[in-house]
């Protein structure tokens, strides 16, 4: 689905690449984080696979990316957003309307969808997003959980083949955040829309993503499972990235005892391993 060959690019009057030399892939259907310091590129690299990079970015673009076999320097964004569907992180600065049904009429419409397509797509993507509820809503009264949502509706809304979330949960409480993250879960798994996440909070996000991304000063550093990512934990703290207190503590486990165990990625798996530890 993404394929990304030795990427580079440099922003139009800097002299330093915000993204240097990246090659990855993820699959179609396929669910993966990125995590990494502020400044290492991670909302470029979301820019680069959107298209915003080179349309709205300009600036000294390398190599070559693919998404669902469109080049974003070949495709206008018009058609380069029927496959790929971005949520921003200040979710104000893509809500147009007042009142969430009309916030996903209005991409509906300007992406001149066959009215008798409207009203389904409309059912299916509040049921998709769980806000059915908040159909008649005035955006305005919604929590900020709840803006997310509809953010993110009115993307899936337009059937992308790939959404791209930039730190979807930067400003929500634990629950919110759960939530934001069990939706993803569903349209991935339930309806096999590509996600790539950039969050900030990495225990939540390692125990949902299957592949983890690390950026530092726009490069890949590490790249795999979420797993064997995080078992790097030293490597990751040197490049400013704190990992999850679980992961640690099963590497820590595992150094004191003397034999590989599996890095934990939530309190469940936690508990379970030091029970198993200590019966052990």
């Amino acid at each position: 689905m993404i394929q990304i060959d030795s990427f580079s690019f440099t922003y139009q009057g800097e002299s330093v690449p915000a993204l240097e030399d990246i090659s990855l892939t993820v699959e179609e259907g396929g669910f993966a984080g990125i995590i990494g310091p502020a400044g290492a590129g991670k909302t470029t690299l979301a820019r680069a696979l959107s298209g915003i990079i080179p349309h709205h970015y300009p600036g000294d673009y390398y190599g070559k990316i693919l998404v669902g076999g469109l080049d974003p320097i070949d495709t206008s964004l018009t058609d380069l957003s029927r496959i790929v569907g971005m949520v921003f992180q200040d979710v104000e600065s893509q809500i147009v309307s007042s009142v969430v049904e009309d916030e996903l009429l209005y991409g509906l419409e300007n992406f001149a969808v066959p009215r008798e397509e409207i009203p389904a797509r409309v059912e299916t993507a509040l049921r998709q997003a769980g806000i059915e509820s908040l159909r008649e809503r005035s955006i305005a009264s919604l929590s900020g959980g709840q803006r997310q949502k509809v953010a993110i509706a009115s993307i899936i809304a337009l059937r992308p083949r790939v959404l791209i979330l930039d730190e979807p949960t930067g400003e929500l409480d634990p629950v919110s955040s759960r939530q934001i993250f069990a939706m993803l879960k569903e349209l991935n798994e339930v309806y096999g829309i590509t996600v790539i996440v950039i969050e900030q909070k990495i225990m939540l996000l390692s125990e949902f993503v299957r592949q983890l991304i690390v950026l530092s000063r726009g490069r890949i550093a590490f790249q795999g499972p979420a797993r064997e990512v995080l078992a790097r934990a030293g490597e990751l703290l040197a490049l400013g990235v704190n990992t999850p207190r679980v992961a640690r503590l099963s590497m820590l486990l595992s150094e004191k005892l003397g034999k590989p165990l599996p890095v934990c990625v939530n309190l469940t798996e936690s508990e379970t391993q030091v029970r198993g530890c200590l019966r052990d």
